[in-house]
């Protein structure tokens, strides 16, 4: 009964098919639009241990979800991370969204199996200029960014670029547009969107405050419960906001769907997103 519910919620476009796994609140980089106000020093990390997340992958297959997403925090902060992409991704198509910073030779090595599985990496690049581009997301990481991003395509990995737009201009982001093509990323590869005020976003006076049907739900799960979508367990001030909690329960999945569901319900019909984590 919950898969069928869930077929005909996301058929009449009320929630997309994808469910949302936020694998740690810690990362190695502090952006200042952050949602979930992640950190070098953060002290709860509210991480999924990797079983969690598998099991929950598992399950969210039988119930009818077609992919999957991982974020954070930064996914590779987890030291099986590697690993568990590439089980994820036997189960269910999977982008796993990266601020690209982590990649030694060691862990490409490692994510060398991401080839023969549907997993993409969707790695953060706001600005083809390194010195605008680091303001907003951290020391280095366009150079980081722009040496990983080269061997994970050699490796056959698949590799999305994903921008964050504050004031870029036009001519910026051409340009941006110039440089991932030069690594052999196609636009089609390319998602841009707006600054969503929450988070850290939301203390820093940046981005746009979305309305109720601005963002297509996509349910959401996280150490603390299950949420309406990807930008709904953001953090301010070290609090969860719990606006858009669905669910303290997240296993068995089918109970956090079906609050969902009837969160959902109320949703228009053929929604369409004006920003969403894709």
């Amino acid at each position: 009964m919950t898969r069928e519910a869930l077929g005909a919620a996301i058929e009449e476009g009320r929630c997309g098919e994808r469910l949302w796994l936020y694998a740690t609140y810690h990362c190695n980089l502090a952006c200042v639009y952050c949602l979930t106000e992640s950190h070098p020093g953060i002290r709860h990390r509210r991480q999924l241990r990797s079983e969690t997340m598998l099991e929950l992958a598992t399950e969210a297959r039988d119930l009818g979800f077609g992919s999957l997403g991982v974020t954070g925090g930064e996914l590779f902060m987890l030291p099986d991370a590697a690993e568990t992409l590439v089980e994820l991704g036997s189960i269910l198509p999977t982008v796993a969204l990266t601020n690209g910073t982590l990649f030694t030779d060691r862990l490409l090595e490692r994510l060398e199996p991401l080839s023969a599985v549907e997993v993409a990496l969707q790695i953060s690049l706001d600005s083809p200029d390194p010195l605008r581009n680091d303001t907003l997301r951290g020391p280095e990481n366009f150079a980081k960014v722009a040496e990983a991003v080269p061997k994970l395509v050699e490796r056959g990995i698949g590799v999305r670029i994903a921008t964050t737009v504050d004031d870029q201009s036009p001519a910026e982001l051409d340009e941006l547009c110039e440089l991932h093509r030069s690594w052999g990323i196609s636009d089609d590869d390319h998602i841009v969107r707006g600054i969503v005020r929450r988070g850290r976003a939301e203390l820093e006076g940046m981005g746009v405050e979305p309305g109720p049907t601005d963002i297509l739900p996509e349910l959401t799960i996280t150490a603390d419960g299950a949420f309406l979508h990807a930008f709904a367990p953001t953090v301010r001030n070290g609090v969860t906001d719990l606006d858009l909690l669905v669910s303290r329960q997240i296993a068995p999945l089918a109970a956090a769907v079906r609050r969902f569901l009837g969160v959902v319900a109320d949703q228009p019909v053929g929604t369409n997103a004006a920003a969403t984590f894709t």
